[in-house]
């Protein structure tokens, strides 16, 4: 997750430019293997030889080493169908998320000498030498000298690889974009903000809120309204979870992107460049979050399986309305704004303080940290450069980014061209606003929209680009023709209670969006001592962090401040600290950088 150098304004006149509506010149889990006509029948393949057998006779299984992943094993339904048909081959997720195993398993594979024969990794923290050097992955100069689509971003691939000591093309930047450093990248809707379910926070008079710890009353008094969920479970203002957790516990850095700060190590760096903090500081963002979770726990607010669920749990609870605040807008909104329930005008929408200033990522022109490439041990490394040539392609960028970044899907499925305009079909309504559990067709992989979403979970071009096919962005929400349909009951009265149509023109309108200038900063690789001493502070952390929200009294929450204030600097915090510093600067300076050349 991300100074003074361009006015807000400046920011706000060129995203609504770019983002804004369509060019007119659109044109008319299971771990094992499975065998090859088990694969062709889940794919939905038929007797008729496809593009993919045709082009590649011999049917592959490629393991895909993926640190972005949520899901692990065979990939399947209708993303599996488009990679079997065009390919002939189909997708073995090996995800570091699902098994636990982090940075362990990096490097059990790594010391193994074969990572996967596609890896989808971060290039920071030296990452990308360290693979290169270990002779992980291949040089695909060649592989790649004369692919269509990956030579529209050559000067990112050469922005990566100069990370790389030795000569050559190791991998490809992910989130590439033709869009400009200082536009929004995220849509209409940044990664970060206050959502609520709106009906609750109708039901209680959208009470106004002047600073973040106005929400605790805010949702007591919305759990008090709405008391049960959609099957009668208690309802609860927070949940929390640790799957996530790193350098700090993730779920209390998310209220600090209100406030414009994003993570950088052991610091919290505004986007403007105006302040960096140590999270650890007693007056910082981060303990101010933790305090404010202590206090909603307090108040009983706080979902008590809070320190044992996982990720899938909880989605399911917002799925049933349990929850009445996200942190995310795809979290909540994308559990639970389906079509059905913003008829009745319940959902998740966008709630605002006096002083938030939300941060949002600019574009990256270079791309961002994470990168693809290709397993030195992978045996047919031509067919795999012509899937990852294919994932930059306007087909690729629609097909495997959809949902996860909001890209419109296949082409006939979940969208058409109606009288030049790029237009969702009932079923894309269907897929992409009613929590993916439409059925696909048998002739596209059938199965559920959801479990047919890639699982490479890999953003190869920045959605907010404007797709050649269509002439609008990849992003449908981005669509006139979807913003024009946005009337149901939800939309109409957040639209008028907050005089705004779309949430980024209401940010944007009100000063409330701090853009981050988009770099291909990429923190460079650390000495093995900070390495270990970040591990020993970061588990500190995280421990006490979780003690401090379940505290029994702010006594004791001061206490538990104090003491790991004590642990993490008696095991060199302040020598980690210096280095996240310096880094965080950097990137400030190289997000200047960016935004000067636009």
């Amino acid at each position: 997750m991300r100074k003074k150098f361009l006015s807000v304004l400046l920011c706000t006149v060129l995203a609504v430019s770019t983002l804004a509506g369509c060019k007119n010149d659109a044109k008319s889990t299971s771990n094992t293997t499975k065998s090859d006509e088990e694969s062709t029948n889940e794919a939905g393949s038929n007797n008729t030889e496809t593009e993919g057998e045709k082009k590649y006779p011999e049917f592959i299984t490629v393991d895909v080493f993926d640190g972005l992943a949520n899901y692990q094993g065979i990939q399947s339904g209708w993303f599996a169908k488009i990679v079997k048909d065009k390919f002939n081959m189909e997708l073995n997720m090996i995800s570091p998320n699902v098994s636990g195993g982090g940075d362990t398993l990096y490097q059990t594979r790594s010391a193994a000498g074969d990572l996967g024969d596609l890896i989808i990794y971060g290039a920071d923290d030296g990452k990308l030498q360290d693979m290169v050097t270990a002779g992980l992955l291949t040089d695909l100069s060649d592989l790649i000298a004369d692919k269509e689509y990956l030579k529209q971003y050559q000067s990112g691939i050469d922005s990566l690889n100069d990370l790389v000591k030795e000569d050559g093309v190791y991998a490809i930047p992910a989130s590439v974009s033709e869009q400009s450093a200082i536009t929004p990248s995220e849509g209409l809707d940044p990664t970060f903000g206050p959502y609520l379910r709106w009906d609750a926070y109708k039901a209680i008079g959208y009470t106004p809120m002047s600073t973040l710890e106005d929400l605790l009353p805010v949702l007591k008094a919305m759990q008090e309204a709405v008391p049960t969920s959609d099957s009668g479970k208690q309802t609860y203002g927070i949940s929390l979870f640790k799957d996530w957790d790193g350098n700090m516990m993730c779920l209390a850095k998310q209220p600090t992107c209100f406030y414009g700060f994003d993570e950088l190590g052991f610091v919290l760096a505004k986007a403007d460049g105006s302040e960096y903090q140590s999270i650890i500081d007693s007056d910082s963002m981060y303990t101010r979050v933790l305090k404010f979770y202590y206090d909603a726990n307090q108040m009983g607010i706080v979902d008590p399986e809070s320190t044992t669920q996982n990720y899938d749990t909880l989605y399911t609870k917002y799925q049933d309305g349990q929850i009445l605040y996200s942190p995310w807008p795809w979290l909540g909104q994308s559990a639970y704004n389906t079509t059905e329930n913003k008829a009745a005008g319940k959902g998740f929408m966008i709630s605002s303080f006096d002083d938030m200033s939300i941060f949002s990522y600019g574009c990256k022109p270079n791309g961002d940290r994470q990168c693809i490439g290709i397993g030195s041990k992978a045996e047919d490394k031509e067919r795999l450069a012509d899937f990852i040539d294919w994932l930059y392609s306007p087909e690729g960028i629609e097909d495997s980014a959809a949902q996860t970044a909001k890209s419109c899907g296949p082409e006939g499925l979940t969208w058409e061209m109606k009288d030049n305009v790029a237009s969702l079909t009932e079923f894309g309504w269907k897929a992409f606003y009613d929590g993916g559990e439409t059925q696909v067709p048998d002739e596209w992989g059938g199965g559920t929209w959801k479990d047919g979403v890639s699982a490479l979970n890999f953003q190869a071009v920045s959605p907010a680009d404007i797709d050649p096919k269509t002439g609008c962005a990849y992003n449908y929400n981005l669509w006139d023709s979807v913003i024009e349909a946005n009337t149901t009951l939800l939309d109409i009265d957040w639209q008028t209670q907050m005089n705004a149509k779309t949430t980024l023109e209401y940010l944007q309108n009100n000063d409330k969006l701090m853009v981050a200038p988009g770099s291909s900063y990429i923190t460079p690789a650390e000495d093995s001592e900070i390495t270990t001493l970040r591990g020993q502070c970061k588990a500190i952390i995280v421990e006490y962090s979780w003690k401090m929200v379940f505290a029994s009294s702010e006594d004791e929450f001061n206490s538990l401040l104090s003491e790991m204030q004590d642990i993490v600097k008696g095991l060199g915090y302040d020598q980690v600290l210096a280095v996240d510093m310096q880094n965080a600067k950097d990137q400030n300076a190289a997000r200047i950088e960016a935004a000067a050349e636009q």
